[in-house]
Order: structure tokens, then C-alpha cells, then sequence
């Protein structure tokens, strides 16, 4: 019988199994950062335990860190200084590679990774985030863990946890004119829902995926914690060989054409099983926009916003009604009727060069409305320095952009990147929860060309029109 992706990854790496389906699985790399790693670290220390294998985690400061040029200087977050302390210590004290604050590799952790090479295809890498589901874009079986497990692993560079069971979600056709990957994530999820991939392994396939360049994968894998899974996986292809070759943590000139060989076995065989297929079109896909407080709150831009009484299922008439609520919108409004006083581009769900090139593509020689404050945060400082080299940080600052140094941002709002209460957002980022963004904020989750258009406009609105 054939096996998924998934399976082949996971056959691979199980070292043994108990009678309860729980399975003890190696781990081959692991990245930290400041926020989930100072408790791990602590009870290692407490305990009198070594790091098994030191070299195989990376760890980069980006959550807390303000994105302002004088960071390095003075941060005045003392919740921040002293994490980025700790990290610091930690990783001196247990010999862990360490990307400083002020090195130009710094940047995002899902962002990094894959950018250094750490990331590589059948691998199985863990990190203390959510949102590392964003590696399987390169064939890498990738997820979240927390602090407890954070301790395990870098203890024995393994992990205790049950198999999954397998979701192929299959895209055919082709993505029309400036419909995006993240278009397609929030039109999954507004269909599963945020529990509908929950206990699956999403593997990602169709002629509309394979299309996507790597860093769109990244943007599909990323969300694929926002349906509920862990886990989002695209098969290895000559893209993803390309993508890494000649990367700092990638194998080396002598060593690559025997990676590659090895690298080209992770894919699902033609008879292989998986519990649950969904079909997709990808030309049915239009630019999208989030109009509630999850993910699955998304409609086509040329939409209305719902009436929770349309909802059959009382629970999520309750939901659409409290997230009106919060978000002060009223059924029936079009969503090109809403205004925005900010716009966030960035994140590690379209941090990238190819987000940023989209962006300034579409605003040159353009400025952004009066009344929004909008700003671009690269992913990583080579994200940054390469966008520099090709003068898209002036033509975003000419059209009214702030841009930042590199970081989560304002994703998050434990940093000083965040709204205030009552401000609307049209934000990159991957999740529109109560409070996200800054308390009180109110948060519409789009594409990069959609958020240009936004800041351009003033209001939501559909970046077809700017084409």
C-alpha cells in the first residue's frame, strides 16, 4: 500500500511506539526564540541536564523586539530587554547557535528559517510557535510545541506525540489576476472552518499549488494552524531544490546531488489513502477579506457583511454576533465601505521579499490616504537588505510608507508595533482574534496587493482595480 507524505516523514523518524498510539519521534531541528524558551532552559538548569544536541536548534530573537531603527541602542521595554537578555544568556550558557539582535540574518523565526536553510524536506522540525506549520511549504514535516515539550526536546532531541490523521486538500485550476496563496488560505479555512483540520496533517497539492512560488507556500502552510491542524505539507519539487541550494545550514556542494536524490522520495504515491479529501477550484478564488474575529469569518471582497440570522447553526450566529459587535460593522455593509485607519504589511505569514516587491509594485508612484498610518516590516534583515538593493524601501517611503527593522510587529502586540482602541487594521498577518493586534483593535487579515490598495484607497478595497 502506498503511504501519504506525511506517513513517509513520520515512518521515518519514529523511534518507538506504546500500546496508547503515543510515539516517541527524533527530532532534527528545533528554533527558539525569547518568548517560549526561558522556562525550558530554567528547569534544564534546575534539573542539572545538558543540551543533547546544541547544534541542531537555531535561535533568533522576534516577537517582543521593537521594529524602530534605534532598537539596538536602547530598547525601553524592560519586559523586552530582559528577554532579549535571557535568550542571550541561555544560548552562551548551552553553546546554542545564536542570531544577535544586530546581525543582518535576524529577523522572524519562520522567516529565518527556511532563509538560512535550516529548513529542509523529510525533516521533522519543532519550534515553540504555532505558526511553524509555515515550514512544511518546504516538504517538512513542522509544528508547534510548548514549553514542557521545549524541554524534552532540546534534553533528547525528541518528541512524545500521537500520528495524525492525513487531509489532502487539492487546488486545480489556475489563480486569476491578483488573486494571491493568502487568498487561498482564508478561502480554505472560511470552508473548514477553524476546527475543521483538527487531528489531521494537511498536505497541500493541485496544479494551483505547484504553481505557487515557495514563499506562497509558506503563506498557504502558515495558516494552516487557523483550520485547526498543525501540520501543512507541500510536496519537495526542482522549486523547493532551488529555493535552499547553496543556503548557509543546507548540505554543502559535495554532499547536494545526494540530498537531492534523498529529498525526492518525500512525495504521496499515487495509491496512497488519505482519511479526507477536499477539492478546491482556483479560478472560483477571489481576493478575500477577514470580516470578524477568526479567520473563517472571510468573504470575497465584492461581499457583504453577513447577517448572523443567515447562520442555521446557533452557535455561530452567537459568534457573527458578538464579532459585529466588537468590530462596530453592520449587516449587509459592503466591505469596499470600510474605512481603515492602519495598514500592517509584514508578518511571518507575508513578510518577504516577493510580498514586498508585490506591494511596491502596486504603489509607486502613488501616496497613501491622509488619514492611515501605514507601515511595511520586513520578515528578516536580509528580506530587508535586499529590498533595499532594489530601491523598493524608496519607493514605499516616497509613497507614504513607514519602514521598519525586522520583526513579528505588530502580528502580536507585545511589542510597541500595535493598535489602539477602536483603530481598524487591514493587516498581512495570520490571525484577527479579539485584541491581536492591540487591545481594542479591529483587524481584517488580506493579501499584500490587498493591504496596498487599502492604504492607497483609505478603505478596503479590491487591488483588481489597481491592475
Amino acid at each position: 500500500m502506498g503511504r501519504t507524505l506525511y506517513e513517509k516523514i513520520w515512518d521515518s523518524h519514529v523511534i518507538e511506539q506504546g500500546k496508547d498510539g503515543e510515539c516517541l519521534i527524533y527530532i532534527d531541528r528545533h528554533l527558539a526564540h525569547e518568548i517560549s524558551t526561558p522556562q525550558a532552559f530554567q528547569a534544564l538548569r534546575d534539573a542539572s541536564r545538558q543540551i543533547r544536541c546544541p547544534n541542531k536548534t537555531l535561535a533568533v530573537p522576534d516577537h517582543i523586539m521593537p521594529t524602530t531603527p534605534d532598537r539596538l541602542e536602547y530598547i525601553d521595554d524592560e519586559s523586552a530587554r530582559l528577554q532579549l537578555d535571557t535568550l542571550v544568556k541561555n544560548t552562551k550558557d548551552f553553546k546554542i547557535p545564536y542570531i544577535d539582535l544586530a546581525d543582518i540574518r535576524q529577523g522572524i523565526v519562520h522567516v529565518v528559517g527556511p532563509e538560512q536553510g535550516f529548513t529542509l524536506p523529510g525533516t521533522i522540525l519543532a519550534c515553540g510557535d504555532s505558526h511553524t506549520s509555515t515550514h512544511g511549504a518546504l516538504g517538512c514535516l513542522a509544528f508547534g510545541i510548548g514549553t514542557s515539550e521545549i524541554e524534552h526536546l532540546l534534553a533528547t532531541q525528541c518528541h512524545i506525540m500521537k500520528k495524525s490523521k492525513s487531509l489532502l486538500i487539492n487546488v486545480s485550476g489556475k489563480l486569476p489576476i491578483g488573486v494571491t496563496s493568502k487568498d487561498m488560505a482564508l478561502t480554505i479555512i472560511s470552508k473548514l472552518g477553524t476546527a475543521g483540520g483538527t487531528g489531521y496533517a494537511i498536505e497541500y497539492s493541485g496544479s494551483a499549488v505547484k504553481e505557487l512560488s515557495i514563499e506562497g507556500r509558506m503563506t498557504l502552510c502558515n495558516l494552516t494552524i487557523e483550520a485547526g491542524a498543525r501540520t501543512g505539507l507541500v510536496a519537495p519539487d526542482e522549486k523547493t531544490f532551488k529555493y535552499l541550494k547553496g543556503r548557509p545550514f543546507s548540505p554543502n556542494a559535495n554532499n547536494w546531488d545526494t540530498a537531492v536524490s534523498y529529498w525526492k522520495n518525500f512525495y504521496s504515491d499515487e495509491d496512497a489513502i488519505f482519511d479526507k479529501i477536499i477539492n478546491f477550484n482556483a479560478t472560483e478564488i477571489e481576493p478575500t477579506v477577514t470580516w470578524g474575529t477568526s479567520p473563517e469569518d472571510s468573504i470575497k471582497v465584492s461581499g457583504k457583511i453577513p447577517d448572523p440570522n443567515e447562520f442555521s447553526d446557533n452557535n455561530k450566529k452567537l459568534a457573527a454576533e458578538k464579532a459585529l459587535k466588537y468590530m462596530e460593522l453592520e449587516p449587509g455593509t459592503l466591505l469596499t465601505d470600510i474605512k481603515v485607519d492602519r495598514v500592517f504589511i509584514g508578518s511571518c505569514t507575508n513578510g518577504r521579499i516577493e510580498d514586498i516587491r508585490e506591494v511596491a509594485s502596486l504603489v509607486e508612484g502613488k501616496q497613501v490616504a491622509d488619514w492611515v498610518d501605514a507601515m511595511v516590516v520586513p520578515g528578516s534583515g536580509l528580506v530587508k537588505l535586499q529590498a533595499e538593493e532594489e530601491g523598493l524601501d524608496r519607493i514605499l517611503k516616497l509613497a507614504g510608507f513607514d519602514w521598519r527593522e525586522p520583526g513579528c510587529s505588530m502580528c502580536n502586540a507585545i511589542n510597541p508595533d500595535k493598535l489602539e482602541p477602536g483603530e481598524r487594521c487591514a493587516s498581512t498577518s495570520n490571525r484577527n482574534f479579539q485584541g491581536r493586534q492591540g487591545r481594542g483593535g479591529r483587524t481584517h487579515l488580506l493579501s499584500p496587493g490587498m493591504a496596498a490598495a487599502a492604504a492607497l484607497s483609505g478603505r478596503l478595497c479590491d487591488v483588481r482595480d489597481l491592475i
